[in-house]
């Protein structure tokens, strides 16, 4: 006998990191750590629905004026929620009214009698050497999201003190947006969190050590960062451009899952 989740719609809303950047392209398609938990899931629940409101570039507050209306319509039994990193990143960043606006959909959606599902976020300040001092403020935003998400029960998958998390093999050269082995490993995570058939606790296995990087190489490569990631993402920040600029979600109804694709 097949193993069931006792999931029948899934609906997922954030950001990029739940849109999918990093797994796929625009030609292709992205495809994503959600994506990749609906497959899961279907895989014991083949008529699994499945819609992903994530739009990349939004704000938390953009998450939940844009997003927590149309997702209760869809009457899912799971929601996994993800937002915050892009606000963190931006000079006004207060992480009280971030997690107020999490905590406005946690309540939303388990008032429903869904199961809700968030993170916390990895140490940047080890995948990004110059975001070093946004820590302070991570700490501050993960502590506050396991409170509230304690207070209403939602389920949440601790990435913070994991060493993987913020393994170079994990992100994407942007560095902002996890690699396919990255949105895997959260997937993984997530099923896990989530008790799901055949999940287990193998994605908080650190990966093989990589050799050493001597300095002139690692200077290298912060230099090729700033020239090809950061600087542009600056220059969006001071013309007041987004990345989400125009885009919508890529799966706003519920659709029934395909095969799982091959693991990166």
């Amino acid at each position: 006998m097949i193993a069931t989740t006792g999931f029948r719609r899934y609906v997922a809303v954030g950001d990029s990191q739940t849109e999918g950047l990093g797994d796929g392209d625009e030609a292709a398609g992205w495809r994503g750590w959600a994506d990749r938990l609906a497959e899961t899931i279907a895989g014991h629940e083949p008529g699994l629905l499945y819609a992903n409101l994530a739009v990349r570039g939004r704000l938390a507050g953009q998450v939940r004026a844009e997003q927590l209306a149309p997702a209760p319509a869809l009457r899912p039994d799971l929601v996994t929620v993800v937002a915050g990193m892009n606000d963190l990143m931006r000079p006004g960043f207060d992480a009280g009214e971030v997690v107020a606006e999490l905590d406005a959909m946690f309540a939303a959606f388990t008032a429903t009698g869904a199961r809700v599902l968030t993170f916390t976020f990895p140490d940047i300040g080890r995948i990004a050497p110059l975001a070093r001092g946004l820590r302070p403020r991570l700490l501050d935003l993960n502590a506050r999201i396991r409170a509230t998400a304690d207070h209403r029960g939602v389920a949440v998958v601790d990435f913070f003190p994991h060493e993987v998390t913020t393994d170079p093999r994990m992100w994407s050269a942007d560095r902002l947006h996890a690699s396919p082995l990255g949105h895997a490993g959260i997937a993984a995570a997530a099923a896990d969190t989530l008790a799901l058939p055949g999940s287990d606790r193998g994605w908080a296995e650190p990966l093989p050590p990589l050799p050493a990087a001597g300095l002139p190489r690692r200077a290298a490569q912060e230099a090729a960062w700033i020239g090809t990631f950061l600087g542009p993402w600056l220059m969006r920040r001071l013309r007041g451009r987004s990345s989400g600029d125009g885009r919508v979600a890529k799966r706003p109804e519920l659709r029934t899952v395909g095969a799982p694709r091959p693991a990166p």
